[in-house]
């Protein structure tokens, strides 16, 4: 995320040093230093009020969402307008009132992070829907199914999901996850173990596909047919490992009727395909998919003529009959996602082109005496309407969800008072590693779901799945919660700040040793 804007401070150096010296120049930072400058994403304090009626039907939620922006706004107010828009996850709620504010304070301005804005506001919103199942006394699923998002119901912001699958995909994760049955297995194990339990968790999301700043839902490209046959395609996307030339490789591939191995693809550069929007926002599919298909649509309209005259000819002989005929072979793309911008000042609009909808059942084992845990299983159903490439995006997929494992549970930022940052390097601050991956990892992506608003009915992967990771804290409170019933605590709400550490996790599962530190480790809500 922070590759957006936070790289400025680095390039604008060297840019200067260039121009200087006349020379190129190289700066490379070490981790510290990169940490430190670079910022983090936002952490997010919700304040709400939720009402709801006697049978568990939602009817109106009030919430003020502070962020800790840092020093300087940097791309904060737009994080803070996704969190808005992602209050609500999967659920109708009547009477919505949200406030957002970004708090100045003295650390390094804060950045954009994957999800932006949308996994902080959901992991509130689960929070006070677990809240009010334990008020009701009723389960959380039941709760869940009679307040999701029906055909034809609008959100807080107006705009109605025109593919709504999350019926569908939860019942499929609820049957293909055991999640019942493993749910008493569960039970079974944390009766007849004092110092190990375990809880199992199963999380829904709802993640709007679009800048929400509508001047950046564009793309252009440009492509070029060679003679020999062969294509060579620059688009306005950045490809940083999550498989973005590959699926562009596939689309021009797919327009021309021609093996992927004929179509090459030149790196990104302003001076082949210029004004280019971030490689963010998990659309650089949608955008610079449409925007080669298009220019692939210009050409095969120019050729459309001598097909029609040569319809045996096979590629590399229709593109040179075409060339000798003096046919332009080469041609510019351009996307604009259309009918997407919200106006806040009036509180209309259309913010999303369309939604990704998810859910993730997770497993988690922990040891109540050290805090430790490990994700026995995690099962992850995602809608990502026809896939491109199912291989690319299930590897998104298992990557964002270990990407938000590690944000929920390991990733501890430490500030002094001073404005100091104390985690800012591999050895105070944690990533997720090979052991932190689910032992048991199943991803399925859900069939039947076209989805008629993105390049051959497809959708994005990058963000949507970040959020899932969030049933591994939920499964781990879970866990901690029969440890305190173990302990003679009646079986009420409590609080567990995330990350989940080791520490948060021990002292959730009070006992004699945890009672004896009380009065000095408050957790707050």
């Amino acid at each position: 995320g922070g590759k957006e804007t936070r790289s400025i401070q680095t390039s604008c150096a060297a840019a200067l040093a260039a121009y200087k010296l006349r020379k190129p120049v190289k700066l490379t930072l070490d981790r510290d230093v990169d940490m430190a400058t670079t910022g983090m994403r936002h952490p997010f304090l919700g304040r709400y009020k939720v009402g709801f009626n006697n049978d568990g039907s939602i009817q109106a939620l009030d919430i003020d969402l502070y962020s800790n922006a840092g020093n300087s706004m940097d791309l904060s107010v737009s994080v803070m307008e996704r969190a808005l828009f992602h209050v609500d996850n999967c659920y109708k709620i009547p009477n919505v009132r949200a406030t957002g504010r970004c708090c100045r304070t003295n650390i390094t301005s804060n950045t954009a992070f994957r999800g932006f804005g949308g996994p902080q506001s959901m992991v509130i919103c689960e929070t006070w829907l677990e809240q009010m199942a334990m008020k009701l006394g009723k389960d959380i699923h039941e709760l869940r199914r009679q307040n999701f998002y029906k055909d034809g119901e609008a959100t807080h912001y107006k705009q109605v999901p025109s593919d709504n699958h999350i019926h569908r995909l939860y019942n499929e994760i609820m049957s293909s996850s055991n999640f019942q049955e493993r749910s008493e297995e569960v039970k079974q194990f944390n009766a007849e173990n004092r110092w190990k339990k375990r809880g199992i968790y199963l999380l829904p999301t709802k993640f709007g596909m679009s800048f929400t700043v509508k001047f950046l839902n564009q793309a252009g490209a440009l492509v070029h047919v060679y003679t020999d046959g062969s294509v060579l395609v620059t688009h306005g996307g950045t490809e940083m490992g999550q498989g973005l030339h590959t699926k562009i490789l596939q689309v021009a591939a797919r327009a021309f009727g021609i093996p992927v191995e004929k179509v090459h693809i030149s790196e990104t550069s302003t001076d082949k395909v210029p004004n280019t929007s971030p490689t963010a926002a998990s659309v650089q599919s949608d955008l610079n998919g449409m925007a080669v298909l298009n220019a692939c649509e210009k050409i095969l309209e120019r050729l459309a003529p001598i097909r029609e005259k040569h319809p045996d000819y096979s590629w590399e002989r229709l593109v040179g009959a075409a060339y000798f005929a003096r046919v332009d072979l080469s041609a510019h793309g351009f996307y604009a996602t259309p009918n997407v911008g919200y106006d806040f000042s009036k509180g209309e609009g259309t913010p999303f082109n369309y939604f990704v909808w998810g859910a993730a059942c997770s497993e988690v084992e922990i040891d109540v005496l050290t805090g430790d845990y490990f994700v026995r299983r995690t099962d992850i159903v995602m809608d990502l309407g026809e896939s491109l490439n199912p291989a690319i995006d299930i590897g998104q997929i298992e990557g964002a969800f270990v990407q938000g494992l590690g944000w929920c549970t390991l990733e501890e930022i430490v500030w002094f008072d001073s404005g100091f940052q104390f985690t800012k390097g591999p050895g105070t601050y944690k990533i997720p590693s090979f052991n932190d991956v689910p032992v048991d990892f199943r991803v399925t992506l859900l069939k039947d779901s076209a989805n008629k608003k993105a390049i051959h009915s497809s959708k994005g992967v990058g963000e949507p799945p970040f959020f899932l990771g969030a049933s591994v804290l939920f499964a781990i409170k879970q866990a901690c919660r029969a440890a305190r019933s173990d302990a003679g605590l009646p079986d009420e709400y409590f609080p567990l700040q995330a990350p989940a550490t080791a520490e948060r996790i021990r002292l959730a599962c009070v006992d004699t040793f945890t009672k004896q530190f009380q009065s000095k480790t408050k957790q707050t809500d």
